[in-house]
């Protein structure tokens, strides 16, 4: 494990440093700094310690502002001989207060605090990708296209369920959003042509304009259209919104070559 030392007093952070070391040898101290300013010098450059022992008052200022200036992601036990400084420093990324003077039980816990919750990020980070794809899993298995299949709508008292494939068209109209199935009939739904994008299976049906998203399989045949527009010829859909925009002429080429 590396550790930073970042005291004032060259007598406490000698002491800090001799204390850990006869906790665990292996322990590497890879730097010492005594002020915010240097600090700041410092792990702005980027450092690879694993854990950081801070001193609240510093030689030039409270070890605070070090945060005001860099965001520190390094855990943090913070080192001081006052103790009205314990719920600020556990506002950061700190993980122990320890007060002077500093035994060696006390810094002891604090390691063993440490190392379990290193122990606990590093499972929880070769586990979580495995979570998510058992998820994605479960998700892919109970509806492998995540696309709408049917829908429910209610013509009077009635409702009905209507399949996607037996939808001949959507057409936005006065405000509201009409399914039109493949024999004419017309139901209000609740949703816009923007939300319905989404939830459309793309290698079915296709916006061809502002206006209106159609079943492609509906298509019976299409021609060419001034001002390098589409003119498709289905049931059910009037002249005007049976053209596919200039701008989506490219794309509906492409979809209906796939």
């Amino acid at each position: 494990m590396k550790a930073i030392i970042i005291e004032d007093e060259k007598l406490s952070a000698e002491h800090l440093e001799n204390l850990l070391l006869r906790i665990d040898a292996e322990i590497e101290i890879i730097g010492k700094y005594d002020s915010v300013k240097k600090s700041i010098e410092v792990l702005k450059k980027g450092t690879n310690a694993d854990l950081i022992f801070l001193d609240i008052h510093l030689a030039d200022g409270i070890s605070f502002d070090i945060f005001k200036e860099i965001s520190i992601e390094i855990p943090i036990i913070f080192t001081t001989a006052y103790n009205e400084y314990a719920i600020k420093a556990f506002e950061l990324n700190s993980i122990d207060y320890l007060l002077k003077p500093i035994g060696r039980e006390e810094l002891s816990k604090s390691l063993d605090k440490f190392h379990r919750l290193e122990n606990i990020k590093q499972n929880f980070d070769k586990i979580l990708p495995l979570l998510n794809q058992s998820f994605s899993n479960q998700i892919n298995q109970s509806n492998p296209t995540n696309y709408k299949s049917r829908f429910l709508v209610k013509l009077g008292e009635n409702i009905n369920s209507i399949q996607s494939a037996e939808i001949n068209h959507f057409v936005s109209e006065d405000g509201m959003v009409l399914l039109v199935n493949s024999k004419g009939k017309r139901f209000p739904v609740d949703f816009n042509l923007d939300q319905l994008e989404e939830i459309l299976n793309p290698s079915d049906f296709f916006r061809i304009n502002r206006k209106v998203i159609l079943n492609i399989n509906s298509i019976e045949k299409m021609a060419t259209y001034f001002n390098s527009r589409l003119k498709v010829h289905t049931l059910f859909l009037d002249e005007e919104s049976s053209i596919v925009s200039r701008d989506r002429v490219s794309e509906f080429k492409k979809m209906l070559d796939n």
